[in-house]
């Protein structure tokens, strides 16, 4: 069963997504942890102050009446300060979901607080109130460590929570990275098989749908096409016939246009310069032929036609735009790499000769003034493209 590159793509953004709000959700679970170090040392300051209202110098009861009138206000504050923090405990109020239970014990602790300030501010006026301020003193206190302890049991239900989250994230990481990087690297050797000129000699299942629709269309395109008598034996391309064909065929396609002539020549590669294998020379042009094709438009011509020379027929709506796709297509063409035991890697480069074909013109005249200028761009050196203008210069 072929397998579909776009619904592989689709579930790998889909596991991304997860992955991010995963992450996202497990980050802040760990900031929020900084939301509890704040609770604790909000409660141990309002254990110290509660400290400090029971233990006032009586010997000026006027400035002891000041001192607990601040650290009295500064309790009920303090308390204030839970509540705010307690807007930002996302995961408390959503996932543990105790927000009325934990809003519950700050409400009972604001009325022991507000009770022991009466009780206290009456012992300072009556020292008849000890035993009774002793008494709220522990209450408070008790209540405030109830409350440090149930702090540490919403933490500890967060760092499980954390926990279960990262461990499962990493298993789909995991999981995820091994199958989808199997997944790509089958659709990789995919293209490759595409990509590559003699695909009899390799043996490939076929894995992605769009593979195997495009090959099965270059397929039907080589068969149908045009009869064999028109099709160059080792690139699969037109030859001399089918160039003349095609070009008969397409002329009328696109009237506005302008129309250019190319023909390139492989460098330091002819009859008379055999310095590779017959295996070599074949992938060399079967390698070039396939770079061409790979820019050919509908209105286009493509056409091995001598032993190492490729003509080109381009039609584009502007002579700019002629010349500067022969010379993006000359330095595709320089791309290519193929390696030899004996020659180490080869490069391929190619000369070409780019004239612009006039409309009352015929083909053949524009082939022999694109050989002309071929043969001038030959002198300049190799990988270069000249036009016919070069020649009047």
């Amino acid at each position: 069963m072929k397998h579909s590159i776009k619904k592989i793509f689709n579930n790998l953004s889909l596991l991304l997504l997860l992955i991010i709000f995963l992450t996202g959700t497990g980050m802040l679970l760990i900031l929020e942890q900084n939301l509890s170090f704040n609770k604790v040392h909000n409660l141990n300051t309002q254990k110290e102050i509660i400290s400090t209202l029971t233990k006032l110098q009586k010997d000026d009861i006027e400035l002891a009446l000041i001192q607990f009138n601040g650290k009295s206000t500064q309790l009920l504050h303090e308390i204030d300060k839970l509540r705010s923090l307690y807007q930002f405990d996302i995961s408390g109020q959503y996932l543990l979901n105790n927000s009325q239970e934990y809003l519950s014990e700050l409400d009972k602790l604001s009325k022991l607080t507000i009770k022991f300030n009466i009780v206290a501010n009456d012992y300072y006026e009556n020292d008849t109130k000890k035993e009774e301020l002793n008494n709220e003193f522990y209450r408070i206190n008790n209540h405030i460590n109830n409350l440090i302890f149930k702090d540490i049991l919403y933490n500890e239900a967060k760092f499980g929570l954390l926990q279960n989250i990262m461990v499962f994230t990493f298993i789909i990481v995991f999981i995820g990275s091994i199958w989808y990087r199997k997944q790509l690297s089958r659709i990789h050797k995919d293209l490759l098989y595409l990509y590559a000129i003699d695909k009899v000699k390799k043996e490939h299942e076929i894995f992605s749908e769009e593979v195997d629709a495009i090959l099965l269309r270059m397929t039907r395109k080589n068969t149908n096409s045009t009869s064999t008598d028109m099709i160059d034996p080792v690139t699969q391309i037109n030859n001399n016939k089918g160039m003349l064909h095609s070009y008969a065929e397409k002329k009328g396609m696109k009237d506005s246009n302008f129309t250019s002539v190319t023909i390139l020549e492989i460098d330091n590669f002819s009859k008379s310069n055999r310095s590779f294998s017959q295996d070599i020379v074949q992938a060399i042009l079967k390698k070039t032929a396939f770079t061409l094709s790979l820019h050919e438009q509908v209105t286009d011509v493509i056409a091995r036609t001598d032993y190492n020379q490729f003509t080109i027929i381009l039609s584009r709506s502007s002579k700019e735009q002629l010349f500067k796709d022969m010379d993006i297509i000359r330095q595709t063409i320089a791309e290519i790499k193929l390696k030899s035991q004996d020659k180490g890697v080869i490069s391929v480069t190619v000369s070409g000769g780019f004239v612009i074909k006039e409309n009352n013109k015929h083909l053949e005249e524009s082939l022999k003034e694109a050989k002309k200028t071929l043969q001038y761009a030959k002198t300049l050196g190799v990988n270069t493209i000249s036009q016919a203008s070069d020649l009047l210069k």
